[in-house]
């Protein structure tokens, strides 16, 4: 559940905070005091689209945070917490953060730690559910139909479509593949050319691993050649000759010598001496040795120098690296056989194609048949809920065919266009009138049926969506009576599973709720600010009252805001 909210310096509301309770929360005042705000933060607490707009005037930034206390340790969060790397720890609580800057740029955390926007979004959606009047709009959308529907049947099967959509992702990629390789003639002509040209001209130049590492370094050396040898030559010298270091050492060598007859740590000293000497006159040797050999060659060098500008020349074409311009090659040879052989492949392409075409229309049909029969169920399950929202004459009907579209596939005598989810087209249809046929929801229902057939998904879904906190923002509006008494049982409902906070202006909604909050506007030297309160009993009997007149607050909406109030909360 949502347990805390802090909005500071968010649109009018320069610092708010509020404690939210388990089961039913109702938020409620005038028109602009600011209750969308707080769902509006909500939204961008969870992933929602941020804009320089939200930051107070004159403010640097809005910040947003939100504590959840996750009480269920099977809860999927927490495993989807760990893959992503954060920690919900024994406290059972998630922090979620946001801010945006006055220049739009947004930073995100997740208990304490900086993260992604799209991560955040993944997490805060699993735990909180935002749905308002736009989500309502958006069920006349048809292509919408689809998703719900499958939200119902994931409930009973998790991976039900992970088959189908591994078989069309790899549809798409050949498919793609398919065509790039069926380009026209022309073109394969001059790429056919090009890559000819680009592999003669690598093959040619015989490049070996690491070559232009170990030409380079030779390079180096026959650059430097006349200082190295005459510091090798200073070195040798320094050696060897009359009164020079070797002849300084053997001396201290013999004295050391002389000394050690009279003791024999000195003796120990000499030996470890005598070691080091005979190394150093190896050493010299060696040098001698290594300055007799070199030889400057000048011819060998502007071999080099011809050589690597012949490699970078290759680098700038092909690569940074001799490798990379060997995998390129290796690349363009592969491509080369394709076209060369571009027949045999094409056919191959094609044969894998309808094979693996064959296999996602099998699956098609699976997904097909296990949606019909789950509408089936979700219809059942609909008109149940839209009985008890007083809707009961209500015919409510899902529609799942397999359109005839120009796919080139044929299933089943047509042709058939495959999509993200299947084959498959949903339509939820409805008819509110006895003897009307069902038509699609947009060409029927009215503002106040939407509502109750958005609510009566919601409390359906609800069940099985594992959403700690579900937020209603207006999806009472164009109800009043008895409807907005059984909407006001819905959403009673939906708070014995999951936590809800609900902004309403019914007062059939507000009565039922375990827990009242009040937001006002009040102007404070000269700005706007927002305030939210939690209310007593007699508050909420006076708050309720004013919300059944409509504006001034009698007697007898006293009177009928406390019966509501006590009548609801007897039979709860």
């Amino acid at each position: 559940m949502l347990a805390e909210l802090s909005i500071k310096n968010f649109a009018i509301i320069d610092q708010l905070s509020i404690s939210f309770h388990k089961g039913l929360t109702v938020l409620t005042g005038e028109t602009g005091a600011g209750k969308s705000i707080i769902i509006d933060a909500l939204g961008l607490l969870v992933g929602g689209r941020g804009s320089v707009d939200y930051v107070r005037h004159g403010e640097k930034k809005a910040e947003i945070e939100g504590l959840f206390i996750l009480e269920d340790t099977k809860h999927p969060v927490y495993n989807k917490t760990q893959e992503l790397g954060f920690e919900i720890k024994d406290d059972q609580m998630l922090v979620l953060q946001r801010t945006i800057s006055e220049s739009g740029k947004s930073i995100c955390r997740i208990n304490g730690k900086l993260t992604t926007l799209a991560i955040l979004k993944e997490i805060g959606q699993s735990i909180l559910d935002i749905h308002s009047q736009h989500e309502t709009q958006a069920l006349l959308n048809q292509e919408k139909h689809i998703e719900l529907l499958d939200q119902f049947l994931q409930s009973n099967h998790p991976a039900f479509k992970q088959e189908y959509q591994a078989y069309y992702t790899q549809y798409k990629e050949l498919t793609s593949k398919l065509e790039a390789t069926n380009k026209n003639e022309r073109e394969l002509a001059q790429r056919l050319d090009l890559l000819e040209f680009q592999l003669n001209e690598i093959q040619q130049a015989e490049l070996e691993p690491d070559e232009d590492i170990m030409l380079t370094e030779e390079r180096n050396h026959l650059h430097h050649f006349e200082q190295t040898h005459q510091a090798l030559n200073t070195a040798y010298n320094s050696l060897h000759g009359e009164q020079k270091a070797l002849d300084w050492l053997s001396m201290a060598a013999n004295n050391l010598e002389t000394a050690g007859e009279y003791n024999k740590d000195i003796q120990q000293m000499h030996q470890k001496y005598v070691d080091h000497y005979f190394m150093i006159e190896e050493i010299s040797y060696s040098i001698r040795q290594f300055v007799d050999s070199m030889d400057y060659d000048p011819a060998r060098l502007a071999e080099i120098e011809a050589r690597l500008h012949e490699i970078d020349q290759l680098k700038r074409k092909y690569g940074p690296t001799v490798e990379e311009i060997m995998t390129y090659s290796a690349t363009v040879e592969e491509e080369l056989e394709e076209i060369r052989n571009r027949d045999q492949h094409l056919a191959n392409l094609s044969e894998t194609l309808r094979e693996l075409t064959n296999d996602m229309l099998l699956e098609a049909k699976e997904l097909h048949a296990l949606r019909k029969k789950t509408a089936s169920d979700l219809e059942q399950a609909v008109l149940a809920e839209l009985q008890d929202l007083y809707l009961e004459k209500a015919v409510f009907t899902i529609d799942v065919s397999i359109p005839a579209k120009a796919g080139g596939i044929f299933f089943e005598g047509k042709d058939v266009q495959p999509h993200g989810h299947g084959l498959d087209q949903v339509n939820f249809l409805i008819s509110t009138n006895p003897g009307e046929p069902v038509k699609e929801l947009a060409k029927i229902a009215s503002g106040g049926e939407m509502s109750r057939i958005m609510l009566a998904l919601k409390n359906i879904f609800s069940k099985h969506q594992g959403i700690t906190s579900v937020i209603f923002d207006e999806v009472d509006t164009g109800v009043s009576g008895r409807v907005a008494q059984a909407m006001a049982e819905k959403i009673y409902n939906i708070s014995k599973g999951s936590q809800v906070l609900c902004i309403t202006h019914l007062p059939q909604v507000a009565s039922i709720a375990d827990t009242h909050l009040k937001i006002e506007k009040v102007v404070d030297h000269n700005r706007t600010h927002t305030t939210i309160q939690e209310l007593s009993f007699q508050e909420r009997v006076d708050e309720i009252g004013k919300m059944i007149t409509g504006n001034e607050l009698t007697e007898a909406s006293k009177t009928h805001a406390k019966e509501l109030i006590e009548m609801n909360h007897q039979r709860h």
